[in-house]
Protein backbone atom coordinates (compact mmCIF):
# COMPACT_ATOMS: atom_id res chain seq x y z
CA UNK A 1 0.00 0.00 0.00
CA UNK A 2 0.99 3.54 -0.72
CA UNK A 3 2.61 5.15 2.46
CA UNK A 4 0.59 8.84 2.41
CA UNK A 5 2.72 12.12 3.34
CA UNK A 6 1.60 14.78 5.56
CA UNK A 7 1.22 17.59 3.13
CA UNK A 8 2.38 19.67 6.84
CA UNK A 9 5.69 17.02 6.91
CA UNK A 10 6.79 19.04 3.21
CA UNK A 11 6.09 22.65 3.57
CA UNK A 12 9.05 24.42 4.07
CA UNK A 13 9.42 25.60 7.13
CA UNK A 14 10.43 30.05 7.39
CA UNK A 15 14.34 28.26 8.31
CA UNK A 16 13.79 26.11 4.94
CA UNK A 17 12.66 29.41 3.26
CA UNK A 18 15.21 30.97 0.62
CA UNK A 19 16.11 34.94 0.09
CA UNK A 20 16.87 34.81 -3.24
CA UNK A 21 18.09 38.14 -5.37
CA UNK A 22 16.72 38.40 -8.78
CA UNK A 23 18.90 40.25 -11.76
CA UNK A 24 18.81 40.71 -15.03
CA UNK A 25 22.15 40.02 -17.49
CA UNK A 26 22.80 41.83 -20.95
CA UNK A 27 24.75 40.22 -23.94
CA UNK A 28 24.44 43.66 -25.96
CA UNK A 29 26.47 42.55 -29.56
CA UNK A 30 27.15 44.77 -32.35
CA UNK A 31 29.41 44.54 -35.33
CA UNK A 32 31.91 46.85 -35.48
CA UNK A 33 34.58 47.02 -38.57
CA UNK A 34 32.90 43.94 -39.37
CA UNK A 35 33.57 42.03 -35.99
CA UNK A 36 30.75 40.65 -33.62
CA UNK A 37 31.51 42.55 -30.32
CA UNK A 38 30.11 42.54 -26.90
CA UNK A 39 29.51 45.14 -24.43
CA UNK A 40 31.69 44.32 -20.95
CA UNK A 41 31.84 46.42 -17.87
CA UNK A 42 34.89 46.36 -15.41
CA UNK A 43 33.57 45.62 -12.28
CA UNK A 44 34.27 48.63 -9.51
CA UNK A 45 33.20 46.47 -6.51
CA UNK A 46 33.89 43.11 -5.10
CA UNK A 47 33.41 39.82 -5.58
CA UNK A 48 35.36 39.95 -9.13
CA UNK A 49 36.90 43.30 -8.64
CA UNK A 50 38.25 44.90 -11.36
CA UNK A 51 37.04 41.57 -13.73
CA UNK A 52 35.60 42.16 -17.10
CA UNK A 53 32.02 41.46 -16.87
CA UNK A 54 28.91 41.37 -18.70
CA UNK A 55 26.56 44.33 -17.92
CA UNK A 56 23.32 43.84 -15.65
CA UNK A 57 22.09 44.66 -12.32
CA UNK A 58 19.12 43.64 -9.46
CA UNK A 59 15.44 43.48 -9.55
CA UNK A 60 13.91 46.62 -8.62
CA UNK A 61 10.77 46.61 -6.07
CA UNK A 62 8.66 47.74 -9.10
CA UNK A 63 9.77 46.27 -11.64
CA UNK A 64 9.60 43.06 -14.20
CA UNK A 65 12.63 41.42 -14.96
CA UNK A 66 12.28 42.77 -18.26
CA UNK A 67 12.24 46.35 -16.95
CA UNK A 68 15.12 45.67 -15.17
CA UNK A 69 17.03 44.75 -18.23
CA UNK A 70 15.47 47.68 -20.30
CA UNK A 71 16.47 50.17 -17.70
CA UNK A 72 20.27 48.33 -17.91
CA UNK A 73 20.68 48.61 -21.20
CA UNK A 74 19.28 52.56 -21.30
CA UNK A 75 22.10 52.78 -18.30
CA UNK A 76 25.13 51.23 -20.18
CA UNK A 77 24.44 52.56 -23.73
CA UNK A 78 22.44 55.87 -23.13
CA UNK A 79 19.96 54.35 -25.75
CA UNK A 80 16.06 53.73 -25.53
CA UNK A 81 15.61 49.74 -25.57
CA UNK A 82 13.18 50.47 -28.65
CA UNK A 83 16.26 50.34 -30.89
CA UNK A 84 17.61 47.00 -30.05
CA UNK A 85 16.21 43.59 -30.69
CA UNK A 86 15.78 42.05 -26.96
CA UNK A 87 15.01 38.51 -26.34
CA UNK A 88 15.24 35.95 -23.11
CA UNK A 89 18.35 33.72 -23.24
CA UNK A 90 18.04 31.69 -20.35
CA UNK A 91 17.81 31.54 -16.54
CA UNK A 92 21.12 30.69 -14.27
CA UNK A 93 20.19 28.97 -10.84
CA UNK A 94 23.45 27.60 -9.40
CA UNK A 95 23.59 27.74 -5.80
CA UNK A 96 27.35 28.83 -6.10
CA UNK A 97 27.71 31.01 -8.59
CA UNK A 98 27.38 33.96 -6.69
CA UNK A 99 30.64 33.34 -4.07
CA UNK A 100 28.54 35.96 -1.82
CA UNK A 101 26.93 34.35 1.35
CA UNK A 102 23.54 35.23 -0.99
CA UNK A 103 21.60 33.09 -3.57
CA UNK A 104 21.64 34.95 -6.82
CA UNK A 105 18.83 34.09 -9.92
CA UNK A 106 19.70 35.76 -13.32
CA UNK A 107 17.72 35.91 -16.13
CA UNK A 108 19.97 36.28 -19.70
CA UNK A 109 18.52 38.53 -22.36
CA UNK A 110 19.92 39.07 -25.64
CA UNK A 111 19.62 42.68 -27.11
CA UNK A 112 21.09 43.57 -30.44
CA UNK A 113 21.60 47.17 -32.63
CA UNK A 114 23.77 48.12 -35.32
CA UNK A 115 26.31 51.15 -34.47
CA UNK A 116 26.01 51.42 -31.33
CA UNK A 117 28.69 53.99 -29.52
CA UNK A 118 31.63 53.83 -27.38
CA UNK A 119 30.04 53.01 -24.43
CA UNK A 120 30.22 54.77 -20.73
CA UNK A 121 30.17 52.81 -17.87
CA UNK A 122 27.77 53.25 -15.40
CA UNK A 123 27.72 54.07 -11.31
CA UNK A 124 29.52 50.76 -10.37
CA UNK A 125 31.49 49.87 -13.10
CA UNK A 126 35.00 51.06 -13.47
CA UNK A 127 35.18 51.38 -17.34
CA UNK A 128 33.21 49.82 -20.23
CA UNK A 129 34.65 48.45 -23.69
CA UNK A 130 33.73 46.56 -26.67
CA UNK A 131 35.74 43.12 -26.98
CA UNK A 132 35.60 40.62 -30.27
CA UNK A 133 33.44 37.90 -28.57
CA UNK A 134 35.39 35.17 -30.55
CA UNK A 135 38.47 35.72 -27.83
CA UNK A 136 36.08 35.60 -24.91
CA UNK A 137 34.68 32.01 -26.09
CA UNK A 138 38.44 31.10 -26.53
CA UNK A 139 38.82 31.79 -22.25
CA UNK A 140 35.28 32.19 -21.08
CA UNK A 141 36.56 31.43 -17.60
CA UNK A 142 38.32 35.31 -18.13
CA UNK A 143 35.40 36.51 -17.19
CA UNK A 144 33.63 37.50 -13.63
CA UNK A 145 30.66 34.98 -12.56
CA UNK A 146 29.43 32.55 -15.20
CA UNK A 147 29.39 35.21 -17.57
CA UNK A 148 31.59 33.49 -20.28
CA UNK A 149 28.86 30.29 -20.34
CA UNK A 150 25.96 33.33 -20.30
CA UNK A 151 28.02 34.91 -23.57
CA UNK A 152 28.05 31.40 -25.32
CA UNK A 153 24.67 30.41 -24.88
CA UNK A 154 23.53 34.30 -25.93
CA UNK A 155 25.58 33.68 -29.60
CA UNK A 156 24.66 30.61 -30.11
CA UNK A 157 21.47 31.48 -29.96
CA UNK A 158 21.93 34.15 -32.04
CA UNK A 159 23.65 31.96 -34.76
CA UNK A 160 20.84 29.62 -34.85
CA UNK A 161 18.26 32.36 -35.32
CA UNK A 162 20.22 33.76 -38.33
CA UNK A 163 19.04 30.35 -39.92
CA UNK A 164 15.46 30.43 -39.74
CA UNK A 165 14.19 34.43 -38.45
CA UNK A 166 14.53 37.31 -39.68
CA UNK A 167 17.04 38.52 -36.65
CA UNK A 168 20.00 39.41 -38.96
CA UNK A 169 18.37 43.15 -39.92
CA UNK A 170 18.40 43.76 -36.09
CA UNK A 171 22.17 44.05 -37.07
CA UNK A 172 21.76 46.53 -39.70
CA UNK A 173 20.66 50.18 -40.47
CA UNK A 174 17.13 51.30 -41.51
CA UNK A 175 18.21 51.17 -45.04
CA UNK A 176 21.19 48.58 -46.24
CA UNK A 177 22.73 47.04 -48.84
CA UNK A 178 22.64 43.45 -49.27
CA UNK A 179 26.40 43.38 -49.14
CA UNK A 180 26.15 44.88 -45.65
CA UNK A 181 23.86 42.48 -44.88
CA UNK A 182 25.86 39.54 -46.00
CA UNK A 183 28.48 40.65 -44.09
CA UNK A 184 26.11 40.27 -40.49
CA UNK A 185 25.87 36.61 -41.53
CA UNK A 186 29.73 36.05 -41.85
CA UNK A 187 30.75 38.50 -38.58
CA UNK A 188 28.42 36.36 -36.78
CA UNK A 189 28.58 32.88 -38.42
CA UNK A 190 32.43 33.39 -38.85
CA UNK A 191 32.32 32.09 -42.03
CA UNK A 192 32.59 33.86 -45.60
CA UNK A 193 29.74 33.09 -47.99
CA UNK A 194 28.94 32.99 -51.72
CA UNK A 195 27.60 36.69 -52.64
CA UNK A 196 25.22 35.71 -55.94
CA UNK A 197 24.10 32.70 -53.81
CA UNK A 198 23.66 34.88 -50.78
CA UNK A 199 21.98 37.74 -52.51
CA UNK A 200 19.58 35.20 -54.44
CA UNK A 201 18.36 33.61 -51.84
CA UNK A 202 17.96 36.60 -49.25
CA UNK A 203 15.98 38.41 -52.08
CA UNK A 204 13.90 35.54 -52.98
CA UNK A 205 12.73 35.15 -49.28
CA UNK A 206 9.69 36.00 -48.66
CA UNK A 207 8.90 39.45 -46.53
CA UNK A 208 12.46 39.48 -45.49
CA UNK A 209 13.57 42.56 -47.38
CA UNK A 210 11.50 45.55 -49.33
CA UNK A 211 13.36 47.35 -51.91
CA UNK A 212 13.41 51.02 -50.76
CA UNK A 213 13.53 52.39 -54.65
CA UNK A 214 16.99 53.94 -53.72
CA UNK A 215 20.70 53.47 -54.18
CA UNK A 216 23.68 53.78 -52.65
CA UNK A 217 27.18 55.11 -54.25
CA UNK A 218 29.89 52.19 -54.15
CA UNK A 219 33.70 52.98 -54.62
CA UNK A 220 34.71 51.62 -57.86
CA UNK A 221 31.44 49.89 -58.81
CA UNK A 222 27.51 50.84 -59.61
CA UNK A 223 25.48 52.16 -56.79
CA UNK A 224 24.10 49.38 -54.62
CA UNK A 225 20.36 48.65 -54.02
CA UNK A 226 18.95 49.66 -50.88
CA UNK A 227 16.83 47.52 -48.70
CA UNK A 228 14.90 47.94 -45.31
CA UNK A 229 13.52 44.86 -43.33
CA UNK A 230 10.50 42.62 -44.22
CA UNK A 231 7.63 42.33 -41.89
CA UNK A 232 8.52 38.40 -42.06
CA UNK A 233 9.85 37.14 -38.30
CA UNK A 234 10.50 33.85 -39.77
CA UNK A 235 12.99 33.04 -43.00
CA UNK A 236 11.11 30.84 -45.44
CA UNK A 237 13.17 28.63 -46.71
CA UNK A 238 15.92 29.13 -44.28
CA UNK A 239 19.43 30.17 -44.19
CA UNK A 240 21.44 27.26 -43.06
CA UNK A 241 24.82 27.88 -41.66
CA UNK A 242 27.50 26.28 -43.59
CA UNK A 243 30.04 24.21 -41.74
CA UNK A 244 32.93 25.29 -40.04
CA UNK A 245 33.45 28.32 -37.84
CA UNK A 246 33.46 29.07 -34.30
CA UNK A 247 31.59 26.64 -32.42
CA UNK A 248 31.26 23.77 -35.45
Amino acid sequence: MRQLVSIRSVTPTRRDRLLVHLTADLVILTIRAGVLHVLLVERGTVPFLGRWALPGGFLRGAETLDGTAVRELREETGLDAERFHLEQVGVYSAPDRDPRDRRTVTCSYLAIAPDLPVPTAGSDARAAVWRPVDELLDDPEGLAFDHGRILRDAVDQARTKLQFTTIATSFCPPEFTVSELREVFEAVWGVSLDRPNFHRKVTDAEGFLVPTGRRRASAGGRPAALFRAGSATALMPPMLRPPGGPGR
